[in-house]
């Protein structure tokens, strides 16, 4: 992802099992939000990054938001239960990517070997954008990929 750079055209799944698309179909022409995290019931992404998204949806829709998407190289079930864990139905929409063709194009996967074995397979950076029309607009990724900083709800929400 390039701030001023279209979305790329690489599958995902949106919502199940069966739902394979893009990234690009997910977002269209509308304006919205993506935010990646490192994995589903992970503490940083459970305590923190995902609550913050939903607590804040209301407001990130009161600002034109109309999509409002997490990505992770989760599986479908384990995004749709880690959503209604924390309250994100109909708030966050869960992306997943866990072939990581989207996170790879976007030179979004976390390169930390310690993560890597700990989980069995690479991760998401963290990260925070801002999709218009099908081109991102800003992008916030974490320093060292893991952070609690520039990629949380409420930094993006002062971006908008």
């Amino acid at each position: 992802f390039k701030v001023g750079g279209p979305l790329p055209d690489v599958q995902i799944y949106d919502g199940g099992p069966g739902s394979k698309t893009s990234i690009k179909d997910v977002f269209g022409n509308k304006k919205g939000i993506l935010f990646g995290v490192p994995g589903a019931f992970t503490p940083g992404c459970s305590k923190t990054h995902l609550p913050g998204y939903v607590s804040q949806a209301d407001d990130l829709k009161s600002r034109g938001v109309e999509v409002l998407a997490c990505i992770s190289v989760n599986d479908a079930f384990v995004m749709s239960e880690w959503g209604k864990v924390h309250g994100a139905d109909g708030k966050v929409k869960p992306v997943m990517d866990h072939y990581m063709f989207c996170l790879q194009a976007a030179g979004l996967l976390l390169d930390k070997k310690e993560l890597e074995d700990l989980f069995g397979n690479k991760r998401c950076k963290r990260f925070s954008l801002i999709v218009e029309a099908g081109k991102v607009k800003a992008i916030n990724v974490e320093e060292d990929g893991t952070g609690l900083t520039c990629s949380l709800a409420n930094n993006i929400l002062s971006q908008l």
